[in-house]
């Protein structure tokens, strides 16, 4: 693959971007999805970087999620901001991860996301419920470095 253009198609995007829109239309909680061909930092690291560059730790309640792929690198990691980490079970970004992976290795990164994003989307819904006045903080399209 030459380009992070090239991972996904635009219908793909727009099943994920559209994802997004119903993870997050019963939660105030916020979610993105960054796409980068590699990283020379550790993947870890770079996905707090960009969790950072996209303001993403700007939300109101602390309740942003970021999920980072690097394609060369074959690395994906899911950042949840101290709001959301504070209140999930100790092992549901592995479970979700684990999730995601599955669809992964079938090659079916659109799927993948899909399903991950949903996933957070649900547990956002759990611990931060819209209410009246919530506003979408952050833009839901998907981000590429």
């Amino acid at each position: 693959m030459s380009k992070v253009e090239d991972f996904l198609s635009k219908e793909d995007e727009q099943e994920i971007v559209e994802a997004i829109r119903i993870a997050e239309k019963n939660t105030s909680g916020e979610i993105r999805v960054h796409i980068e061909k590699t990283t020379s930092l550790d993947a870890y690291d770079r996905a707090k970087e960009v969790f950072h560059e996209l303001r993403m730790d700007e939300t109101d309640l602390k309740n942003g999620v970021l999920i980072y792929l690097a394609v060369e690198d074959h690395h994906f990691i899911i950042c949840g901001d101290k709001g959301i980490n504070d209140l999930v079970e100790p092992d549901f970004w592995d479970c979700t991860r684990d999730v995601m992976a599955s669809q992964f290795k079938k090659g079916d990164f659109k799927q993948g996301l899909v399903d991950g994003i949903l996933r957070a989307g649900e547990r956002l819904q759990k611990y931060f419920p819209w209410q009246e006045g919530d506003t979408n903080e952050l833009s839901n399209e998907i981000s590429k470095g």
